[in-house]
């Protein structure tokens, strides 16, 4: 009895803990790190990406992610926690490590899936409520109102609303002649003519061509914007049978007569403007078509011509100034340059001739002079130049006469590279005095300049000029013999 009651005294007064000291670990810290241990090593083994391709189940069996276990995890979370914490009072301090297997119903990848490879538990409070852990929950159904976009319950006036914003419509559904012609309308009317366009595109492909041209007709703005995008997609077939539906006679000639830009033969090319004389085009576009088929001809008989005696090495301006390109195919006006600089003295019965190309087309002479000066000073010749700006009246006087103006004969020269002397005869013929005192000061015609003062007898300016020419020059010996003159009455 002494015995036995001897052992309760000692259980009572004997403990398996410990007295405190800091070079001993507490139990719960130690088993924490054994866990964190445990987790380390799990990462290792535990390939999040093959788990992605797994399902994972809970410790009831359920699938984590689906609705149902969303809903038990929330509940089990409160309800657990407090259970917990109520059986690990009950039980004592030896019990305070287990983990009751249901206070949790993670799986071992989705309690590590979603958080920091970096981070750790810190407790075991933190492992059980670690708000880290991503819940993976079904992704659900989008809302019924945002598939109304694409539905076919839009009206004419709502589609084009859309449209006008940059929305996908779908147009199918409008199948009826009037649906169609209501949508529209309602695209004319809300001025847009990306919408307008769409519509019509929509309407060629979807009705037939006599319905579209017919209610075209009586709407002008849808009709000119399917006229400018035929004409801009090159669908020529198709604009031809709209504008000879609606009798545009002049319209069909000239969107025929603009094929030709795609024929790249010379020979088809003139066969085709050839058969262009005959369609039905005003007189003045008549004319204009008849001109271009000469012309062209002219240019076939010139380039053959002039290609032969280039090879032959027969001519010496060509020799000199070797072409740059071929003449076929060219504006009247490089035409006439072409040859005012290659066959400029040849006699008017000549195709190349300058003189008959001007009398052929009825180049005017204020364009002939324009265009023959240029080529003639790119050449530098002169004498052809001083020729060209000389009339003869009837009484047999001779005299400098430009249809361009001497100003512009001047500046032509002078972009020419023409010496000072040429420069001054014909800056002496510039009308106006101011502009003729600029041009001369400008490009260092002193005689003009002198002569001009002499006649205005403004003895002011020209004393100022002589500080201008050089000291001791011609120029200066001038303007001092033309200030010692005692018969000039100066007005300064």
């Amino acid at each position: 009895m002494s015995r036995v009651r001897a052992d309760e005294e000692e259980y009572w007064h004997s403990s398996k803990f410990r007295a405190f000291t800091f070079d001993d670990e507490d139990d719960e810290l130690s088993q924490l790190k054994e866990s964190k241990r445990a987790v380390n090593s799990l990462r290792d083994i535990v390939d999040d990406d093959d788990d992605d391709d797994l399902e994972r189940v809970s410790w009831s069996g359920e699938p984590v992610g689906s609705i149902s276990w969303s809903i038990k995890e929330t509940a089990s979370g409160s309800t657990g926690s407090l259970d917990g914490r109520d059986s690990s009072l009950q039980k004592g301090p030896s019990s305070y490590a287990a983990l009751p297997k249901q206070a949790s119903s993670y799986s071992l990848s989705s309690l590590f899936k979603g958080r920091n490879k970096l981070s750790s538990f810190q407790s075991l409070s933190d492992a059980l409520t670690d708000t880290g852990i991503k819940n993976y929950a079904p992704e659900l159904r989008r809302p019924k109102a945002e598939y109304k976009d694409y539905s076919s319950d839009w009206s004419p006036k709502d589609t084009v609303r859309r449209m006008q914003r940059g929305k996908i419509c779908s147009l199918e559904r409008f199948r009826s002649l009037q649906d169609k012609l209501l949508l529209l309308d309602e695209a004319v009317a809300g001025h847009d003519g990306n919408v307008i366009t769409a519509v019509l595109i929509f309407l060629k492909r979807t009705l037939r061509r006599e319905i579209l041209f017919r209610e075209l007709e009586v709407r002008q703005v849808a009709l000119c914007h399917l006229i400018h995008f035929l004409r801009e997609m090159g669908e020529q077939k198709f604009l031809l049978d709209l504008l000879r539906f609606l009798d545009r006679t002049e319209e069909v000639a000239l969107s025929q007569y603009r094929e030709h830009l795609n024929i790249q033969d010379v020979e088809k090319r003139r066969e085709f403007l050839k058969g262009c004389i005959g369609l039905p085009f005003s007189a003045e576009d008549t004319s204009h078509i008849q001109d271009h088929y000469t012309l062209l001809e002219r240019q076939i008989i010139i380039e053959a011509n002039d290609r032969h005696l280039e090879m032959a090495g027969q001519s010496e301006l060509f020799r000199k100034y070797p072409r740059k390109a071929s003449i076929l195919n060219m504006p009247l006006v490089t035409t006439l340059f072409y040859s005012c600089f290659y066959h400029y003295t040849e006699a008017e019965g000549m195709f190349s001739s300058p003189t008959n190309l001007k009398k052929t087309f009825k180049i005017p002479d204020k364009q002939y002079v324009l265009t023959a000066l240029a080529a003639r000073a790119k050449l530098r010749a002169w004498g052809d130049v001083d020729a060209l700006l000389t009339t003869k009246n009837w009484l047999g006087y001779t005299k400098k006469k430009a249809p361009i103006g001497f100003h512009r004969v001047v500046e032509i020269l002078q972009r020419n590279n023409a010496p000072v002397q040429v420069l001054q005869e014909y800056v002496r013929l510039v009308e106006d005095v101011e502009t003729r005192l600029n041009l001369a000061s400008k490009y260092k015609c002193h005689d003009v300049v002198i002569e001009t003062y002499r006649d205005l007898k403004d003895r002011v300016q020209l004393t100022a000029y002589k500080c201008k020419v050089e000291r001791g020059s011609a120029e200066e010996e001038k303007i001092q013999s033309i200030l010692s003159n005692m018969q000039i009455r100066w007005k300064n």
